[in-house]
């Protein structure tokens, strides 16, 4: 592995030589390896376009290693160099070879007294192949040491890997996992990634992060007794326990019993406590029972074992791999055998796909039974020969005894299959065959159990057994693409009698912008408009663009096309002006039909273009109230995490019936997590209205103010369970969304809680069943922490070069559309009602409900300052006389010690602060009907917020909702009309509008200006104090003299139609 510094350029070096130049160089060092570049005489610009060339030890963790870039003068003749400056970039923002884009740098100083500015360009990246330099390098003035470590061979670069660039992007993370061990598991994680090379780039490195390796000291009791070690046993399960997809898919069978009247429960519940967060108890991390029904050594004894999912409950299951077989004996009709294996134990029966006439037949497929539902004490392996007509033949059998199957616990290594003979079925004698098998006894945290056949799934078939496994996803990059159009030339319309009214039309994928038609008809616009698109890696779109002449309101002429791959274009990180380019135009509709006019290709016209792909943006894809990432897309300006989050999925309790199966109610859930990039989906239990999934998965967090969704769904993509013709047979149901807001969360902490679903519907607020989770907030460094509070929520390109209020709805809008057509692919695909469901699509809706509890949130706010209105008028109005004593005595020394206000304002605020701790919230927030306005909404307003976009209601519907729309205008309109009032009234004080009423306030004004120049300024406070406070004797009834002169003053009220 090989590290590349392209040394691009600098610019506005400080001059050096005494002459106002300088002669610069560039000197690049990364672990003790020195290297430079030429020198440019006499130029305080220089350009170099050199590429420096480093080892890079893959083994060891680039977290903390940076690069150091310097430049210097060259002295001549006299030799020796002048400091110029550096940089210093971190090893962790380096991305791969592709993914590199030109970057600056300012320069910074090495000693206080440094005169150093300007800046530098570099491109960095890790290249695979050694690549040669362009330019011959001068040897360093020493040469690097001989001891420099390389990088150990390994096999994970040759084994073939999806091409997914974000997953790509995150393969150095293991180098952080591996930091933050202890040296002894350093080496037992190395040695394992070695055997397991191709599962390093899976799609969990990007959950990992950095844990530090010190933990901190305190005993949390019994909770979090296991904490310090439970990280790390976190970071084992992400480097040692992957598969060769997105692992952490934990989920487990509901095997407990159901009774009849929980198939129904109530459609609505009257009591508001039932929509409240509950505490729960669960034995998070419970070890496997002691003791057992049949003792012995097997693996229902009393031992204790270790696991990483520390935030869930331990399942066990019993796991059989079908490797293969062979000199199985033929048929004596067909001389050959169509074999396939039967699993059985008790009534479950697990059988695996069916090869035509093969003796050696490989499967290569696992079976899992659930514990809680093992009915015997021996596992029964079959191999059968299937025929066309009549029972299948028998081949053979294997018989084990439960006692004597061994236990295998990550990160222990996979169980080696054994040859095993095939018996008679009385088991007296051996027959011809043997068969590879492995058995043994697991939890829901071996990496067999998310591709595994369960025993509690076996009625599904066909393409539902893909529907119904657990995976982890990671939408796509996302890259705002910046169109500006700049102008055109010589642009020829079809109609050479007149000029054209010419316009911009570009379109990348299913999004279409156009720019305005240009005010006057000429062969040469001249537009100057970004258009901005969105645009996802792997690029599959073009850039299609065409110019038009509008020739009537109805009718376009396309006079010239252009095709753009997006891979041209360049990335940029920040708000510098990229290079513009010329494009020649394509004459539409030239073909091979019109022979004649190809001599038109020696002319065409041309547009001039800017076009880049910005990486300093983060493309918002969910709604600003809830995000869950706030990074840029390039990864060269993510900063380190902050925390790591941990969510235990343990299950849901009373949920409803979905939909109606063999004449009775029934729910196929499962639960979808979304945090950042990554997205998980827990595996699907059937038929159960309490399921368990006790599935746990892990998250880097970048930002604590951000938020995690979980919503609950109901499948409905079994492979013919449901009919086709049901309503609800080609979309997922959503049964319920959870939101948690990590900022709110207390560091190391565990919350254990169960959730309502709670659900809007056309008849009202619906509790839809609990969801019961335990999270993990783990904070990596406090000095991080505060770091990240001071700074802005998104990215500076946000702030540099904003977007208008209509560019973020529909970027946002495009971004979802993208992000669930590519999650939509995936197998199994996360469907596009799911992630719509998740990324709230319809936020934006109009709805009388919100409208009502958006107005109720700002009056409790204002309430606050009502309340102090209030008591500051019963302050003056003497109600309390003890009260309003005391208040003048504190008036009065902060009179005479003005210097003591604001520190008394913060005193009292810290002091009110320390008093609210004791009352502090013990658990995270979570959905409130009263604050959302669901329980007393009126059902016509509720009809109105599910109507559909345009509307489909009958016109008296319509035109009765819009003059209730039109009387809540009314009311605002009169509002915001007050409030201009009075606003004019302030400006009508200096405009002589009312000649009268400007002449007594200057004269006033300047009244005022002589007495308080004259007057110490403490005396008019505490005139003016005393004044206020006053005892209500001394007051009148009647308005103040201020207040009747205030009303008095004009408006332009009077002016309006």
């Amino acid at each position: 592995m090989k590290l590349v510094v392209e040394v691009v350029d600098a610019h506005d070096l400080m001059p050096k030589d005494g002459e106002g130049s300088a002669s610069p160089f560039v000197e690049v060092d990364f672990q003790n390896q020195l290297s430079k570049t030429k020198t440019i005489p006499k130029n305080l610009n220089p350009v170099w376009n050199q590429k420096l060339l480093f080892d890079l030890d893959e083994t060891k963790n680039r977290h903390h290693q940076s690069i150091e870039v310097s430049i210097y003068n060259e002295r001549r003749p006299i030799p020796g160099r002048n400091f110029l400056g550096r940089t210093r970039i971190p090893c962790s923002n380096v991305v791969k070879k592709g993914d590199e884009v030109y970057e600056t740098f300012q320069l910074e100083k090495k000693w206080f007294f440094s005169s150093v500015k300007g800046e530098i360009g570099l491109r960095i990246y890790t290249s695979q192949e050694s690549e040669t330099k362009a330019p011959r390098l001068p040897s360093p003035p020493q040469p690097p040491p001989s001891n420099t470590p390389q990088p150990p061979e390994t096999s994970a670069s040759s084994s073939p890997l999806p091409t997914i660039t974000h997953i790509a992007e995150n393969t150095d993370l293991d180098c952080k996992t591996l930091s933050a061990l202890p040296k002894a598991e350093i080496l037992h994680i190395s040695k394992a990634t070695t055997e397991q090379p191709e599962e390093k780039n899976s799609a969990i490195a990007e959950t990992s992060g950095g844990i530090p390796a010190k933990e901190p000291k305190k005993s949390n009791k019994e909770p979090v007794k296991v904490r310090a070690a439970a990280t790390q046993l976190v970071h084992q399960h992400q480097v040692l326990k992957q598969p060769s997809l997105p692992v952490e898919k934990l989920p487990i069978p509901n095997g407990a019993p159901y009774t009849m009247h929980t198939a129904n429960p109530p459609a609505h519940s009257s009591d508001p406590d039932d929509f409240d967060l509950k505490d729960t108890n669960p034995q998070l991390g419970e070890r496997w029972p002691s003791g057992g029904v049949y003792g012995g050594r097997g693996w229902m004894n009393v031992e204790r074992y270790a696991s990483t999912f520390d935030l869930v409950e331990q399942m066990s299951y019993l796991y059989v791999r079908v490797m293969k077989a062979k000199d199985l004996p033929p048929s004596s009709i067909t001389a050959s055998c169509d074999p396939y294996v039967e699993v059985k134990l008790g009534n479950y029966k697990g059988r695996t796909r069916h090869f035509e006439r093969k003796m050696n037949p490989e499967w290569n497929q696992v079976f899992a039974f659930s514990k809680e539902r093992i009915q015997s004490s021996v596992l029964e392996v079959f191999v059968k020969d299937k025929e066309m007509v009549g029972r299948d033949d028998y081949l053979g059998r294997v018989v084990f005894d439960l006692n004597e199957v061994p236990t295998r616990v990550p990160p222990d290594s996979p169980l080696a299959p054994q040859w095993y003979r095939l018996e008679d079925r009385r088991g007296e004698g051996k027959l011809r065959g043997q068969i590879m098998l492995a058995v043994w006894m697991g939890t829901q945290a071996d990496e067999a159990f998310s591709d595994a056949w369960h025993s509690d799934a076996a009625s599904v078939y066909g393409e539902g057994a893909f529907n119904i496994r657990s995976k982890v996803y990671v939408s796509p990059k996302l890259w705002y693409l910046r169109v500006n159009v700049i102008e055109a030339q010589d642009v020829v319309p079809n109609d050479r009698s007149r000029l054209p009214e010419v316009f911009v039309k570009v379109q990348v994928g299913n999004q279409v912008l156009r720019t305005k038609i240009h005010p006057t008809r000429t062969a040469n616009p001249l537009w100057n408009e970004d258009l901005v698109f969105v645009a996802a890696e792997p690029f599959e779109e073009q850039l299609f663009l065409t110019v038009e002449d509008r020739v009537t309101p109805l009718k376009d002429d396309v006079l010239g096309k252009i095709s753009l791959p997006l891979n041209i274009f360049e990335k940029r990180l920040d708000h510098r002006p990229v290079h513009s380019r010329w494009f020649n135009l394509e004459k539409f509709g030239f073909g091979v039909l019109e022979a004649d006019r190809r001599r038109e290709l020696q002319f065409s016209s041309r547009i001039h273009l800017r076009v880049c792909l910005e990486g300093g943006y983060h493309v918002l894809d969910e709604s600003t109230m809830y995000i869950s990432d706030q990074r840029p897309t390039a990864r060269q300006l993510w900063k380190q995490p902050v925390g790591i989050l941990e969510v235990g999925i343990l299950g849901a309790q009373g949920l409803l019936p979905m939909k109606m199966r063999d004449g009775r109610g029934s729910t196929d859930a499962y639960c979808v997590a979304k945090y950042g990039q990554k997205w998980v989906r827990t595996r699907t239990i059937l038929d159960a209205f309490n399921p368990k999934w006790n599935e746990q998965y892990t998250w880097e967090v970048y930002d604590p103010c951000t938020v995690i969704t979980l919503g609950v769904f109901d499948n409905c993509h079994l492979g013919g369970g449901e009919k086709p013709t049901a309503a609800n047979a080609a979309r997922d149901s959503r049964i319920g969304k959870v939101r948690v807001r990590l900022s709110t969360l207390e560091a190391y902490r565990i919350y254990t809680h169960s959730y309502p679903l709670l659900v809007l519907h056309p008849t009202g607020v619906k509790k839809m069943g609990e969801l019961q989770l335990a999270v993990r907030f783990t904070t990596l460094s406090l000095a991080n922490m505060i770091y990240v509070y001071g700074h802005p929520l998104l990215p500076k390109m946000h702030y540099w070069h904003p977007f208008t209020v209509n560019q973020v709805d529909n970027l946002r809008y495009q971004a979802m559309n993208i992000v669930a057509a590519r999650l939509g692919r995936a197998e199994p695909p996360l469907r596009k009602e799911v992630v719509e469901y998740m990324l709230d699509v319809d936020s934006h809706m109009w709805s009388m409900r919100r409208s009502k509890a958006n107005f109720f949130r700002i009056m409790s706010l204002i309430s606050g300052l009502f309340s102090m209105s209030h008591w500051f008028g019963d302050i003056c109005q003497w109600r309390n006389p003890i009260t309003s004593v005391l208040v003048h005595i504190l008036f009065l020394i902060l009179i005479w010690y003005p210097e003591l206000i604001l520190p008394t304002l913060f005193l009292y605020m810290f002091l009110i602060g320390l008093w609210n701790y004791r009352f502090r919230p013990r658990h995270p927030p979570h959905m409130d009907t009263k604050l959302s306005w669901a329980e007393a909404v009126h059902p016509d307003e509720l009809d109105e917020e599910f109507d559909t976009f345009p509307t489909s209601k009958s016109h008296d519907i319509v035109r009765m909702r819009y003059d209730r729309l039109r009387g809540v205008a009314g009311r605002i309109q009169t509002l915001t009309g007050d409030i201009a009032t009075q606003g004019e009234r302030f400006q009508s004080l200096l405009s002589w509008r009312d000649p009268r009423a400007t002449s007594l306030f200057i004269v006033f004004c300047l009244c005022a200006a002589v007495v308080l120049y004259v007057t110490p300024f403490r005396v008019v406070a505490l005139v003016t104090g005393l004044y206020y406070l006053r005892h209500p004797r001394f007051r009148s009834k009647l308005p103040s003299v201020p207040s009747n002169f205030f009303k008095r003053l004009p408006a332009r009220t009077d002016s309006l139609l």
